[in-house]
């Protein structure tokens, strides 16, 4: 069965359309993917690259796009969301200690959907909360222990080993060292995993 790393940010307008389709895709193809956050922020800002800010035209066509895409894969948005999310590095803190603890995946979806479709700002701590009040997690304890030092130094460390693969924006899907960047590059990485090459 191919094997991709699917590396994410909460906060990554772009991996909502991944995030909310790759488990039925997976289905579809057959395919497993591990799910990896880090923050693309920190990534973005060593490389001085600011996508959207003070850039109307372009983040017009971002939620255009986007919108495009949503429709294409009959997913659900409100749009445009709010954007830039506040607490990137803590959502994705809470991200990285669910995927130790096997509620990752949950809590990012559920994430997305109030961030996506219920139009609640996903870095604030009333949307973390109720993500995680839907996959059963208790959030006063998770918030503290996601705010731990152990936690904020496993998201920088996944951030690093990003780094060092060539990820540098979100969504990205790593095979076997080579990256594909953006959620319209998924069917090229699967085609990579299974043959070596693109088809």
């Amino acid at each position: 069965m191919p094997e991709i790393d699917f590396w994410y940010s909460i906060g990554s307008t772009y991996s909502f359309l991944t995030i909310m389709r790759l488990d039925d895709w997976c289905k579809e193809h057959d395919a497993t993917v591990h799910w990896r956050p880090f923050n693309v922020r920190t990534v973005m800002s060593e490389q001085q690259n600011i996508p959207f800010a003070g850039k109307p035209v372009k983040s017009a066509y971002m939620w255009r796009d986007i919108e495009r895409r949503a429709a294409k894969y009959h997913l659900h948005a409100k749009l445009p969301a709010p954007y830039p999310i506040s607490d990137l590095a803590l959502a994705n803190q809470v991200a990285v200690l669910g995927m130790m603890d096997g509620w990752g995946k949950s809590f990012t979806q559920n994430l997305y959907r109030i961030w996506f479709e219920e139009g609640i700002e996903a870095g604030s701590e009333n949307a973390v909360s109720e993500a995680l009040h839907r996959c059963q997690q208790d959030p006063r304890l998770t918030l503290a222990r996601a705010r731990s030092p152990d936690t904020i130094a496993l998201l920088e460390a996944e951030t690093e080993q990003a780094t060092r693969l060539g990820v540098f924006g979100a969504p990205s899907m790593v095979v076997r060292g080579e990256v594909f960047w953006g959620d319209d590059r998924l069917d090229d990485a699967l085609s990579w995993a299974r043959v070596g090459h693109v088809t």
